[in-house]
Parts: structure tokens; C-alpha cells; sequence
């Protein structure tokens, strides 16, 4: 090829287009070169600045921010409108990569991410807030309406603890447990004994009854009447079935039928009126229960309540079909025994000292009625059954209404056969 004509270089080889001297030790002056104009380049404008020092020459910061390195001219924000000043106050900077960022950020909560956002919905802060009392926000409004009379600002403070109101909203303190609730909580026995109350109060109704033997069997009625009536409430009770009231009067109608049987006959006559009556409410206890709506178990247990408390009650006539002088005796025997089973001492020794003191009843109340020292033999018998009315009335953590119903009238209701049938084969 001819030196004189022109080469056709590649534009692509980098060897045929040398790259300039990055490092340039003299500068063309304005008008050297034919045709040269400068480049517009934007004032404050830098490449270091723009796009960071180049890769592998300063460690990686991705929180680093670059500051600008000239202000510009801030205009007047008199004339701006207020989010261009809000913008004018808020340069741009640029990152690592090159990239535009804000220098100043919106404060938490007021950049549209942050709780104030949202406000208080059911995500926000006063979603799990704990209530405050009526009395509470009562005084407080009642605070405010007062500093904004007289130009202060209040706010909502405590009720004081004297205050009506406080007492009103503050919460009701808890009861106190009974002795069954804390016996069952604690895992101990079922059987609690009725206590000294429920053995004052029998003791008061076999004085009542050795009062009005010795008089007559109208007056004895009364008595054996009102035994009658919470031997049937407290049988109901100590089962769990309260209210009964059906099945509570039918059982106290059977003890009155047979009280009433009973003062119509002779003496001899007693077990047949007895039986009959028990035979004939037996029947009655059955056709109640057909009317029971109630599950299979729970009319079973309402049919054997019904036909138990029934024969306690015509057993608790028994005292009204006695010997005066047996009824004396077994009741000062009865007393006694409940007595001193109630003492605070260990239940077997309890135990003994209240078969001995139903024995010594007897004996002292024989004396009384001349009936001597077989009267002995009555007042253990009727101490023992008084001693097993306590058993039975102190089963299953009873409370204290079966300890003041059944805990009364089982000892002395248990006892009655035993006073009919010994006091007529002793006497």
C-alpha cells in the first residue's frame, strides 16, 4: 500500500486509537486550538464527588453519605411555596454507587411509615392500653372543665382512695373459702365433722324432747314435728339436690302422716303404721319421679333420695310411739355423745369418749325415771346411732347448711328405732 494514501484504521482498535494521556502536562488555552470550546459543565459539578473514589481505593460504607462540596445559593423561602422550601432545605447528596440521597430524613412517625401514621387503631399503641375506671375518667373530665374555667390545662388524675367513687369502681375483695371448698382444693379427707354449733343445737332438740315426754303425745308432736322437717331438708342437701322442694315436702307430709297415724292408734300399733305409711309413700316418691324430665342417673338418684328421706322422717316418729320414760333417756343419751364427739381432740378418742358418754347419760337419766341400770344398755345403743348420723352427716365435704340440717336431726332421727325397741323390751 501507498505510504501517500490514506490508512483506514479500525475504530475499534484500541492500538490504532491511543487513549490520551489521562495526565495531561500542558493545557490548551482557550483559542489555541482551531474550533475548541470548553464543555459546559455545571457549577460545583465534581466526578470524585459524583461518583465516589473509584472501586478497591476506599472501603465499602454503604451508610456512608458524601457531603456536598458546595452549598448552592439558597433562594428566599419567603417567596418559595412550602413544600419547594421544604425540598430547598433538604440537599441531595449522593452515596457510594452514585446514587442521589436525602440528607436529612423525616423524623420517625412523620414519614408516613411510623406509628403516627397509623394512629391509634387497633395496631397502634392504645390497642393493648389498660382501661381506666369510670371513676377515674369522671374525675379527670371533671379536672379539665375546671382548668379550662380558669385558663390551666389538667389532666386526668387518680381518684383518690377516700374518694366514693373510688370505693365504687374498685373491685369487690374475694370471699373467703368455706372449710369444704378449702378441704376439697387441698386434696384432704371428704369427711368433716358438723363441729360444736350443729352438736348445741342437737342437744337443744333432745332437751326439747325429754321436756315433752313426760306430758303428753300432743305436746311431744311438736318436737318430733320440726325434727322431722330438717331431717327431709338436710337428707336433700347432703345429696347435692337443692333446691327439692317437691320431693323435701313430700318426705316431711310422709312423717306427719305417720305422726298423725300414730296418735290415732294405740301403742301396740305403731310398727304397722309405720310400714303402711312408709309402703304408700314409697308409691307416691315413684309416680313424682315419672313426672322428672331429667337424665336416667339423675332420676335414680332423685327416686333414691325421695325414698330415703321419706324413711327417715316416719323413722323420726318413732320418739312419738315410745316409752316416755325411754324417750328421756335416749335423748339425754343422745346429747351427751353428740357433745363430746364434738370435742377438739382425736377423732378415735372422740369416738370413745362418746359411746361413754351416751352410756352415762342413760345411766343419770335413769335414775331419773326409775327405769335403773338397764338404762345403760339404752343410752349406749341410742349414743351409737346418734354417733353414725354424725358419720353419715359429715361425708363428702358437706357444708355448712348439711352440717346445720342433717348434723342436727341424723342423731337424733337414727336413734328413734333404737328408743322404740329397746325402751319396750327393757321396760
Amino acid at each position: 500500500m501507498s505510504d501517500n494514501q490514506p490508512q483506514h484504521q479500525n475504530p475499534y482498535d484500541p492500538y490504532t486509537h491511543p487513549s490520551p494521556d489521562p495526565h495531561p502536562t500542558t493545557t490548551p488555552l482557550h483559542g489555541d486550538t482551531p474550533g475548541y470550546a470548553p464543555p459546559a459543565t455545571h457549577p460545583g459539578y465534581d466526578p470524585q464527588t459524583a461518583y465516589g473514589t473509584p472501586y478497591g481505593q476506599q472501603s465499602y460504607d454503604p451508610y456512608m453519605q458524601q457531603q456536598p462540596q458546595h452549598q448552592q445559593a439558597q433562594p428566599d423561602p419567603q417567596h418559595q411555596h412550602p413544600q419547594q422550601a421544604q425540598h430547598a432545605q433538604q440537599p441531595y447528596g449522593y452515596d457510594a454507587y452514585g446514587q442521589p440521597q436525602h440528607q436529612s430524613a423525616a423524623p420517625y412517625g412523620q414519614d408516613g411509615y411510623g406509628p403516627d401514621a397509623y394512629g391509634d387503631d387497633a395496631y397502634g399503641a392504645g390497642a393493648y392500653a389498660a382501661p381506666v375506671p369510670a371513676a377515674a375518667q369522671h374525675h379527670g373530665a371533671h379536672q379539665g372543665a375546671h382548668g379550662a374555667a380558669h385558663g390551666t390545662t389538667a389532666t386526668a388524675e387518680p381518684v383518690p382512695a377516700g374518694h366514693p367513687e373510688a370505693e365504687a369502681a374498685a373491685p369487690a375483695p374475694a370471699a373467703p373459702l368455706k372449710p369444704n371448698q378449702i378441704a376439697r382444693a387441698e386434696g384432704r379427707s371428704p369427711i368433716i365433722p358438723p363441729g360444736i354449733q350443729p352438736a348445741a343445737l342437737t342437744a337443744l332438740l333432745a332437751l326439747l324432747l325429754a321436756l315433752a315426754a313426760p306430758v303428753a303425745r300432743p305436746v311431744l308432736v311438736v318436737p318430733v314435728v320440726l325434727l322431722q322437717a330438717v331431717t327431709a331438708a338436710g337428707w336433700f342437701r347432703l345429696n347435692g339436690m337443692w333446691p327439692a322442694r317437691q320431693g323435701i315436702a313430700l318426705a316431711f307430709l310422709g312423717g306427719v302422716a305417720t305422726d298423725v297415724g300414730l296418735l290415732a292408734t294405740p301403742h301396740e300399733d305403731a310398727p304397722l303404721v309405720a310400714i303402711g305409711t312408709l309402703g304408700v309413700w314409697c308409691l307416691l316418691v315413684i309416680v313424682l319421679q315419672l313426672r322428672n324430665r331429667s337424665s336416667a342417673d339423675e332420676r335414680m338418684y332423685a327416686l333414691t333420695a325421695g325414698l330415703t328421706s321419706s324413711a327417715l322422717a316416719v323413722l323420726a316418729s318413732g320418739h312419738l310411739a315410745a316409752d316416755p320414760d325411754a324417750v328421756v333417756v335416749g335423748a339425754a343419751a343422745v346429747a351427751l355423745a353428740t357433745l363430746a364427739r364434738a370435742l377438739p381432740l382425736p377423732g378415735p378418742l372422740t369416738l370413745v369418749l362418746g359411746l361413754l358418754a351416751g352410756a352415762g347419760g342413760g345411766i343419770a337419766a335413769g335414775q331419773l325415771t326409775g327405769m335403773g341400770a338397764t338404762a345403760a344398755l339404752l343410752g349406749l345403743a341410742a349414743g351409737g346411732c346418734a354417733l353414725i348420723g354424725l358419720r353419715v352427716a359429715s361425708y363428702d365435704y358437706p357444708s355448712k347448711f348439711v352440717h346445720m340440717t342433717a348434723g342436727v336431726a341424723l342423731p337424733l332421727a337414727l336413734a328413734a328405732p333404737a328408743v322404740y325397741v329397746l325402751g319396750r323390751a327393757l321396760g
